[in-house]
């Protein structure tokens, strides 16, 4: 038994509530190794002693190139629960508990694992309705001025003296007159990038966190456009920029006026007196930034002031009007205890605000329950691109990348992860496909059939490329690919209509060369997805699947 790979770790993603009566537990063993794995447990404040243990067989559902992961999932009364599992590899059987392997049970309770007690406010789970989301990724400047109509003119209107920035002037009545279109894709939620007053077109440095920028429009805008969405079924996300702000925000102008005797000195990080914001864009500034940026000073999210600003900031748009959640940029150079104020704050308004934050990588240290809901999904993109886009890695592959991401959350917030093909950040991923349609079709094929919510960025449905900044956030394209819009449509209903694929567990079934098939099955619905990522055709259980080519069976 390779006793080096076994891994179980209480109260994390291997052992968690998934509601108050219902607890799964994982084990990770190396691949291939273990014949059975059974979970006993029993109840931790039971009376009688010694205490008995009940016997579970727990099932392989997970497997990468060096790993199995074990899993039992069940409903018990008990309200804290002491537990070890018994391995067996066909030659060697033992139990293990507490880190350690024996051949004996240990005589106290408290020496086994333990889930202290199952908690109501720390089950980490999302709302209920993101289960059912598909989001569309609107990126204002870029994306109408009126009905299906953008720009490419600059706009500029005047902000408390200064000049406020567009640069392609899409505005906020621009995706309220396209609001069909929205509902005609099949969308049900937008996510939209910063419209608040800012100074660079992109509007990442903000000056004003309670106000339109001029350029897009007015804070009555807004309100009708939330309006509007809401009335036809559509929820809307909002970007939300406190890691840093601009460096014309009141706070940091009052501190290079006013140096250390300026009040909100202890907003920033790492000053040096006297604070002075460089002319040259190539030059590092005297204070801490987001990425050396000049123009984005980073805030001191711990200081107490900063806490309540920005506490207020979160409830005023939830509650004035009335939108479903933050994406939260920069989420991961910003304190724990922020993030933690800002959940409770969102959800003391409204309950089943949504939460996303922006981190590029394993987001495991967020998403306990405590801090966020979700996270944009970039390696769902990444191993897309490498399987789909480019063909880099093959099925088996692809299907171990996938267990990573399937076993390094808690299951529930799982579902709520938001994966995405692209943003207003990366390159569009038909470009990365170098224009082929077939490789981008089964790659948003398998978006809205894997576990995790789609987001779709604005007009990849109609074929837009762009490897660079200024060609992927080029001006929205309606008269586009109308093949393309149907393909992204149809697939759309196929995620709404079919349970499995929003609720259902997902098992991979086949994995060899290109050809890459799982199932999502959700009480009696069961949904098989078949992908042929290669080049030549390929047969699995009898069918014939064409280059770039799939099978839904349901």
């Amino acid at each position: 038994m390779k006793k080096e790979a076994i891994l179980h770790i209480p109260m994390s993603e291997y052992a968690h509530s998934l509601s108050e009566t219902r607890i799964l537990f994982r084990l990770r063993a190396a691949k291939g190794d273990l014949t059975a794995c059974t979970f006993y447990y029993g109840d931790r404040a039971c009376r009688q002693n010694p205490v008995a243990y009940t016997p579970m067989n727990m099932s392989r559902t997970y497997s990468d190139s060096l790993f199995d992961w074990w899993e039992v999932e069940f409903d018990t009364l008990y309200r804290r629960i002491c537990y070890y599992f018994e391995l067996d590899d066909g030659c060697e059987k033992t139990l293990y508990y507490a880190d350690l392997f024996t051949d004996t049970l240990a005589p106290e309770r408290s020496e086994v694992f333990q889930l202290p007690y199952v908690h109501r406010a720390d089950i980490a789970k999302a709302p209920e309705w993101t289960k059912d989301a598909v989001i569309y990724n609107i990126f204002p400047d870029s994306f109408a001025t009126g009905h299906r109509f953008i720009s490419k003119t600059p706009s500029e209107k005047d902000w408390n003296g200064q000049v406020a920035k567009g640069k392609l002037g899409g505005t906020i009545c621009g995706i309220t007159e396209n609001v069909e279109y929205l509902l005609e894709l099949g969308i049900n939620c937008i996510y939209i990038n910063p419209f608040f007053v800012a100074g660079e077109y992109h509007k990442y440095d903000l000056l004003d966190y309670y106000n339109v920028d001029p350029c897009f429009g007015t804070n009555a805008d807004f309100a009708e456009l939330v309006s509007i969405l809401h009335e036809n079924g559509i929820r809307v996300i909002v970007d939300g920029v406190f890691n840093h702000c601009g460096w014309r925000f009141f706070a940091f102008e009052d501190v290079v006026k006013n140096g250390k005797n300026s009040k909100y000195a202890d907003w920033f990080y790492r000053l040096e007196y006297p604070v002075i914001r460089p002319d040259n864009q190539d030059d590092i500034p005297s204070y801490e930034c987001f990425a050396y940026e000049r123009l984005m000073p980073k805030l001191n999210t711990a200081n107490p002031e900063v806490m309540a600003y920005f506490r207020d900031v979160c409830q005023h748009w939830l509650r004035e009007y009335k939108i479903d959640g933050w994406r939260l940029d920069v989420a991961d150079e910003t304190d724990n205890g922020f993030w933690r104020m800002f959940k409770k704050e969102a959800l003391e308004v409204n309950p089943e605000a949504f939460l996303i934050g922006e981190i590029w990588v394993n987001a495991n240290h967020w998403l306990d329950g405590s801090m966020f809901h979700s996270a944009m999904n970039y390696d769902f993109r990444k191993h897309c691109r490498d399987f789909f886009a480019t063909g880099v890695i093959g099925a088996e592959d692809f299907s171990a990348r996938l267990t990573n991401m399937l076993t390094r959350y808690r299951k529930n917030l799982l579902y709520a992860q938001l994966n995405l093909l692209d943003s207003h950040d990366v390159s569009r991923f038909l470009s990365l496909c170098n224009g082929d349609k077939r490789r981008l079709k089964l790659a948003v094929l398998f978006q809205m059939c894997f576990v995790g919510i789609p987001s779709v960025f604005y007009g990849d449905e109609q074929g837009l490329q762009g490897l660079l900044e200024e060609e992927y956030r080029q001006p929205m394209t309606w008269e586009g690919d109308d093949d393309l819009f149907r393909f992204y449509r149809e697939a759309i209903m196929l995620r709404k209509e079919n349970a499995a694929l929003t609720r259902g567990d997902y098992r991979a079934v086949f994995a060899d060369n290109q050809l890459f098939a799982f199932h999502r099955t959700h009480e009696e619905n069961t949904v098989m997805v078949i992908l042929n990522a290669g080049e030549e055709p390929a047969v699995y259980d009898g069918y014939k699947i064409e280059p770039f080519g799939y099978r839904i069976q349901r």
